[in-house]
This record gives C-alpha cells, structure tokens and sequence, in this order.
C-alpha cells in the first residue's frame, strides 16, 4: 500500500513579504501592516519587525512604541490575493489536490508523485526554488503522513524551513513541540489540564479515552487522545476552500450599548452567511470574538446538531455567545462573528426539513445572493438604521 505523502504549504509574512517585494527599499527592514490609526491593529509584520516583538493582532499604538523605526503600510488585500492565486497555481502544477485553508496557506496531497518529483524533501525542494525564483517569496514546508502533522510541521522550521516527521515518529515530534503548540488546543483547555498536572503529552497518553472524555468533553476529549497519539483527528477533512468564515469590526468609539452591539452583530451575521453561500460552504460551529477597552480579548463558539441555514440562526446563536461573555457597562472595543469547521459536503436531506423556517430563510438569502450577483441592490430590513427605514 502506498504511504501517504502530505505537503503543508505556509508563506512566511505573507503581506509583509508581498510589500518588500514590491518596495525592493523595505527589503531587510522592519515593515508593518495593519490600521495605521491609534486604534488599529497589526494584521502582519516582517520577521524583523517580530525581532522586536511585535506581532499580530498587537494594538498598532503598542508597536510603535516597540519598534518606532519600522516601515508602517496599509494592508493592499487586492495584491496579497493576486498573489495568492498565483502561489496556488504554481502548487497545482505538483498536484492534483490543493487544498487552500487561507489566502497564504494550502496542503497538497504529493501521494504517489516520487516518479515525478523525487522524494519528498526533494519534491519540497523543487517547490520552494520555484516559489522563490518565480514569484520572489519564501514559505515554509511541513510533510507527513497526514494533515494533522504536516500543518504543525510546517511551523517547526520558519521561516523559509522544510520540517518531514517521517512514519513511526509523529509522536516522538507530538512530544518534542510540547501541549502548547499542538494544533487544535487552546487556551481553557491547556487551563483544565493544568488544573490536573497534566503539562505534557506523555502525561496525557496515561490516562484513558473516557477520563479524558470527563475532563474535556465528547469531542474535546477524543481530540486530544488521538492527538496525543500522533493520531490525524480529522480535522481538516472535506474542508477544501476555507476553514473558517469571519469578520470584525473594530469601532471608532467603544461601545456598551446593547442594543448597538446586537445591531453589529447581525450586520455581521449576514454578512458571514452571505459569503458561505457565494462560496457553497457549510458550518454548524459560531464563534464570536470580543474585544474590550483594555485590549483582553475572549472569545466563545457553539457547535450546534444541524446546519446553519440563514444569517439570523448565525445571529442568534451569536446573540447568546456575547451575553455569556459580555454584561454593560463594559466597553467592546470590537466584535468578530464568524463560522468554523467549514465544509463543501452539503447537508443529507431530510423530509422534516422542508418545513423549518430557517431553512426557508435560507432559501430567501439565496434569492437576495442571486440578486446581488446579477447587479441589484438589495437589503434586508432587519440591517437598516432607522433613519434609512
């Protein structure tokens, strides 16, 4: 049987990398892309901007008291996507199957292609010089047997590495890159594992799938067994174009006004339903992101048992999510809505369906979506101010 060869594909910097090579004078300098005003945000920043710690997401204002010297630009989402689709075209002329999870990351399936290319660190090679030499961008690349490995192997060399966790040895690399940076596992739950002295992956192959079904939940628990194990949870399968869908919205004033934030917030929700069905994707996962005034930011998400059909199921799931973050008079300083676990395989149908008003609010949103497409402008009520009503 053959074995599995799995690529994972990740730009270094991706935007800043984009802006030094249009600007050969921002080249080995510090360069920086988000809002440049006092409530902006980093989007990206150079590996030499990083050497000063700034990073993503970090309050523009922080990073220009880190790193004052450093190249400031807005971010051109326009040329990153052009040169996105070009990244992508040159990954399928390796393979096949190319997956692209976001606008500067892809996996591609290099199964049975060592005729072609060589082996893989060799077929890795090739692609890097071709990236390189062609379009004047570095990436990293991670290989293994599976998704699961090659994403977080990919992160173990960057940037401009090439990381292969060979067969026989994904837990040996589980153990090496430690709880924290495996993929999938976030803050509250490395906080309840803590909580048990359980630091490490070792520490938690000791204990059985149930106990730790107990401590984490169904899936939560089940997760973290298999990955422990060096075992491919399955969590980028039938995910093809995008992993996620979201947006957010950070505003000029913060705001503790519930009513205001809920109008936000539904504005978002469709606008997130809209773009899934441009796309012909499908979730049952919301997640919410919150930022207040002091820059903490926490976030919550649901996985429901059905489909998400329309923008205002996303709405109220995401309604409830902010309520159990959220009570006045805090101050959010800005809001995200997204969707998660994104999958191109449709819903099976069900005859009980038909009669579920969601879905018949579906079925309207794909009628405003053809609408729009076809150049009309048209608006739910629901998302206009007063004074347009």
């Amino acid at each position: 049987m053959t074995e599995s060869v799995w690529f994972h594909v990740d730009m270094d910097a991706f935007y800043a990398s984009v802006e030094q090579l249009d600007n050969p004078a921002y080249r080995d300098k510090p360069v920086i892309v988000g809002g440049l005003g006092n409530r902006g945000v980093v989007s990206a920043c150079s590996y030499e901007a990083r050497a000063f710690g700034v990073h993503s997401a970090l309050p523009m204002y922080r990073a220009r008291k880190l790193c004052p010297q450093a190249i400031y630009v807005r971010p051109r989402m326009e040329r990153y996507s052009e040169m996105s689709q070009e990244v992508i075209a040159l990954l399928k002329e390796f393979s096949p199957t190319v997956q692209q999870i976001s606008i500067d990351e892809a996996f591609l399936d290099m199964t049975g292609t060592e005729r072609l290319y060589g082996k893989p660190r060799q077929a890795a090679m090739l692609l890097k010089n071709r990236i390189k030499n062609e379009l004047g961008l570095t990436l990293s690349v991670g290989i293994g047997a599976s998704r699961f490995i090659a994403k977080m192997a990919s992160g173990y060399d960057k940037p401009d590495g090439l990381c292969r966790i060979s067969v026989g040895n994904e837990q040996w690399f589980i153990d090496t890159i430690g709880l924290k940076k495996l993929f999938g596992i976030g803050e509250a739950t490395l906080a309840t594992l803590k909580h048990h002295s359980i630091t490490t992956p070792a520490q938690v192959r000791e204990f059985s799938l149930e106990h730790l079904k107990s401590l984490l939940g169904e899936s939560g628990g089940l997760y973290l067994y298999q990955a422990c194990r060096g075992i491919d949870p399955g969590v980028h399968t039938g995910i093809t174009k995008s992993r996620s869908i979201s947006t957010e919205n950070t505003f000029s004033t913060d705001l503790d006004n519930e009513e205001e934030l809920f109008r936000h917030l539904l504005n978002m929700s469709h606008d997130v339903m809209f773009r899934a069905l441009q796309e012909g994707l499908y979730s049952s996962t919301v997640a919410i992101k919150v930022r207040f005034s002091d820059f903490t930011t926490v976030s919550a998400q649901r996985a429901l048992d059905h489909p998400l059909y329309s923008g205002e199921q996303i709405y109220e799931v995401a309604k409830e999510l902010l309520r159990s973050r959220w009570r006045p008079p805090k101050k959010v300083r800005l809001l995200g809505v997204g969707l998660y676990a994104v999958t191109e395989e449709g819903p099976p149908i069900q005859q009980e369906l038909f009669d579920d008003p969601y879905r018949r609010k579906g079925e309207l949103e794909k009628a405003v979506l053809s609408l729009r497409s076809k150049g009309r402008s048209i608006q739910k009520a629901s998302l206009l101010e007063e004074d347009e009503k």
